[in-house]
């Protein structure tokens, strides 16, 4: 056979082989999965609370607690089976009612304590053992130490609450045209804005049945996000009050606190400083709620004032 023939045969039985030739399957390449971005943890707390053990030395008329890192007023109150409004006055402690290491406290005897309690109905021991957000501002801070605590400031200084950020004065800009100036709420107030988008459920007020709302509920979608109204730092972190579920509380410049109740989950722990707007819980219906809602509240010391009264007005 010639060349010539020879290539023309050659090529033919190489298509005839082509062609009987299984077809290869496609290789189908899996997607790498994403990692999912990692969930940031709680920041750690400056500080934290710790069990309270009641080892008082009798005086007369009475026992004397020495106070240690990290005990807290409510604590102390309760070890001892005393109410926490009897310590503050029966020490005549002033706002905002910060324990020092190694403060000396005064307490009733333990007879005196007791016959105290036996004297009380069932409704009167809730009412005295119970813990309201009051007690919660004023008595649930660990005791700071000496060299941390507030110092007498000088005439004509501003007085600083301990935890909050510093107070500033500024000049107040005139309000845009058909903006409703907020009230005056001193100098150094916070520039509050409302936690979350919702509309009002429960305005600020007496309830029908003898009811009262320290504050506001608003309509929320459980898992939403829920902000600071404010930079400050967060001085509880809980759920001791059952009706409230998951609480937070954050002190803010010039005496004021704000409160956000019935979250789903909190996402800051006590003693992280916040900024306004900064996303500090999930919103929920833990508590007393059957429904998703943020009760907030918005206090100047242990006053509740209406959130509608020092926040801009809602669209």
């Amino acid at each position: 056979m010639t060349l010539n023939r020879f290539i023309p045969a050659v090529m033919a039985a190489m298509l005839v082989l082509a062609g009987c030739a299984p077809t290869p399957k496609p290789v189908i390449t899996q997607p790498t999965p994403r990692p999912h971005a990692p969930v940031a943890a709680p920041a750690k707390p400056a500080w934290q609370a710790r069990k309270v053990v009641p080892d008082a030395v009798t005086i007369p008329g009475g026992r004397l607690h020495t106070v240690k890192p990290g005990e807290t007023g409510i604590a102390i109150a309760r070890a001892y089976g005393v109410d926490w409004a009897a310590v503050v006055s029966a020490n005549r402690l002033v706002p905002p009612y910060t324990l020092e290491v190694g403060q000396q406290l005064r307490l009733p005897s333990a007879k005196a304590a007791a016959d105290k309690l036996a004297a009380m109905t069932l409704e009167q021991r809730a009412a005295a053992f119970s813990v309201n957000i009051d007690d919660l501002i004023t008595g649930s801070e660990p005791a700071a130490p000496k060299a941390a605590s507030a110092r007498p400031a000088k005439p004509g200084a501003s007085v600083q609450t301990p935890g909050a950020p510093p107070t500033t004065t500024a000049s107040a800009a005139p309000p845009a045209p058909g903006v409703t100036p907020l009230p005056d709420l001193g100098a150094g107030a916070p520039q509050f804005q409302w936690p979350v988008e919702g509309r009002i459920l429960s305005t600020f007020g007496a309830k029908p049945g003898g009811r009262y709302n320290d504050g506001v509920n608003l309509k929320v979608t459980a898992g939403s996000a829920v902000r600071a109204a404010a930079d400050g730092v967060v001085a509880y972190a809980g759920d001791a009050i059952p009706g409230f579920g998951n609480l937070l509380l954050i002190k803010h410049a010039g005496g004021w606190v704000t409160a956000y109740g019935h979250n789903e989950a909190l996402l800051v722990v006590r003693g992280t400083r916040v900024r306004g707007g900064e996303v500090i819980a999930r919103a929920g219906a833990t508590g007393s709620v059957d429904t998703a809602q943020l009760h907030f509240e918005v206090r100047r010391g242990r006053t509740a004032v209406d959130p509608q009264r020092v926040l801009p007005p809602k669209g």
